[in-house]
């Protein structure tokens, strides 16, 4: 199996091979984000991508966030993009997730979580509790199917529920009604509430 780090990573983005990139804010996302009454809120996003939740966030007045990659042409090339926003209620990080020290309200999970092996997941689950602030929400997509080919790497809502029950509360973790035609289907939204 190869090896998932900054250089594969940074390659893809390089060649602009990300087929898992829908080119704007995925709908059930979108409408997550319209119902938040708080602008101020300290939001991460991890795995940021081409960031097209930042950019909705953005649209909506929301004042608090960060981006983390760790394909650094990407990033170089969001922070280009996104210049103006930097340092005025933006920051966007170049490096690991898992490295990453900070304290978050909210946490959006768009197609991070399926890119890593499922032998990290524990970690992942770990360290997102670590990042959330008591009562902190961590919330958006998983799949809830397999792949041929790995990333991504799929799974299903039985072995989600095992997995985050250990450190949230799971408010929310169901088929998803509002995805996009593709993953109709195949995608379930979730919210969990930081347990402490």
């Amino acid at each position: 199996m190869q090896i998932l780090d900054a250089t594969y990573w940074d390659n893809l983005w390089q060649n602009n091979d990300y087929g898992w990139d829908i080119g704007n804010v995925s709908t059930p996302l979108a409408a997550y984000i319209d119902q938040l009454p708080d602008k101020t809120i300290s939001i991460f996003i991890p795995g940021c991508g081409n960031a097209h939740e930042a950019q909705y966030l953005l649209g909506k007045g929301f004042t608090n966030f960060t981006l983390i990659d760790i394909a650094p042409s990407l990033v170089e090339e969001l922070r280009k993009r996104l210049h103006e926003y930097i340092g005025n209620g933006l920051q966007i990080i170049c490096g690991n997730f898992f490295e990453h020290v900070s304290s978050y309200d909210l946490i959006l999970e768009q197609t991070f979580f399926c890119t890593l092996p499922p032998n990290e997941r524990q970690a992942y689950v770990s360290h997102m509790h670590q990042l959330l602030k008591s009562g902190g929400r961590l919330a958006g997509l998983l799949f809830n199917r397999s792949f041929d080919e790995n990333p991504p790497f799929g799974g299903y809502l039985e072995e989600y529920q095992s997995l985050f029950a250990k450190h949230f509360i799971i408010q929310k973790m169901e088929d998803c009604y509002n995805s996009i035609p593709p993953r109709r289907g195949s995608e379930l939204f979730f919210i969990l509430k930081k347990t402490d």
